[in-house]
């Protein structure tokens, strides 16, 4: 049986990270695609000289070109600008359009039953890029976000308890921006609501750093972004799709009328499966819940009407 075949489109350290943990957990082979001649090969050579350590056998190998990328089972777009200090993830919406854009188009065509994983900024309005200049069915594009929030609110909140992250589970539904909306009464430790152990106060600090949680990390590096937690994101739905494991991951989906909401991407619970987004979850809300989902949709759709005019 062959192994399955990844594509990662962009070196920098998000693309790089994910190349590695991929490789590591034996999932495919690997093709690594950056424009910066040598980076890729660089890179990926070095990964392979350390497969006898790490115990995988796949193939990684890098690339200026995508002609070795055809018939590929997954296409990773982490090509893009990382943010600065002072930069909002909308900032950088009209060069990443242009970047996002040009991979897509690329990219798509010689791996046509791909399913594409969206990671670069502004990731709900590159998803929408990358549905419309691939052509594919919006259960074949997703946007990797809502796991790496929801892994960000976990770890907050285990962190004020003390507790292991394996026993915190939370959600986080909307825009991957700062309007995403931390959802308190989803939060559990154990199994029991995080209500029972943190107070209202504390809470409303976690949610706020979780929002925060990607400008935070910019401002200490001053020179890039986030790409550990990313890339593990990535890795997590590359794994879901190749092994058809059906997991319930909050991604951003592509909204036909669910929660209300039509032509965009936003993040939701799905199952995440062969197929690529198999279900969308809606799961019920508060009126407080639902008007903060509204905010954040609007927020996405007003950067799909700028892209649109671009």
């Amino acid at each position: 049986m062959s192994r399955k075949k990844i594509t990662i489109v962009g070196a920098g350290n998000v693309g790089a990270s994910a190349m590695a943990w991929a490789a590591a957990a034996n999932l495919g082979d690997i093709i690594l695609v950056d424009v910066i001649e040598g980076l890729p090969q660089g890179k990926a050579l070095d990964l392979s000289e350390g497969g006898p350590i790490l115990d995988f056998d796949a193939k990684v190998v890098g690339a200026n070109s995508y002609d070795e990328t055809a018939n590929s089972d997954i296409i990773v777009v982490t090509a893009g600008l990382a943010r600065k200090p002072g930069m909002s993830r909308d900032d950088l919406l009209s060069k990443n359009k242009s970047i996002v854009a040009d991979v897509i188009r690329q990219a798509a065509p010689l791996s046509p039953d791909a399913v594409i994983i969206v990671v670069t900024n502004p990731l709900d309005a590159m998803c929408h890029v990358a549905l419309k200049t691939s052509g594919f069915s919006p259960k074949k594009v997703i946007g990797m976000a809502g796991i790496l929030d929801a892994s960000r609110f976990r770890s907050f909140i285990a962190a004020e308890l003390g507790i292991s992250v394996d026993d915190v589970m939370a959600l986080v539904l909307g825009g991957h921006g700062d309007s995403m909306v931390p959802l308190t009464r989803y939060a559990s430790v154990g199994g029991i609501p995080i209500t029972s152990f943190l107070s209202s106060d504390i809470l409303d600090r976690v949610v706020q750093r979780t929002r925060d949680a990607g400008i935070e990390i910019v401002n200490l590096l001053k020179t890039g972004s986030a790409f550990y937690s990313p890339a593990a994101g990535a890795v997590e739905m590359i794994e879901a799709i190749l092994k058809d494991k059906k997991r319930l991951l909050p991604c951003s989906a592509y909204l036909q009328g669910e929660y209300g909401y039509h032509g965009i991407f936003l993040g939701v619970p799905i199952l995440l499966g062969a197929n690529g987004v198999e279900k969308i979850f809606e799961i019920t809300l508060t009126d407080e819940e639902k008007s903060a989902l509204d905010n954040s949709a609007n927020a996405v759709m007003t950067l799909i009407q700028i892209i649109e005019k671009l």
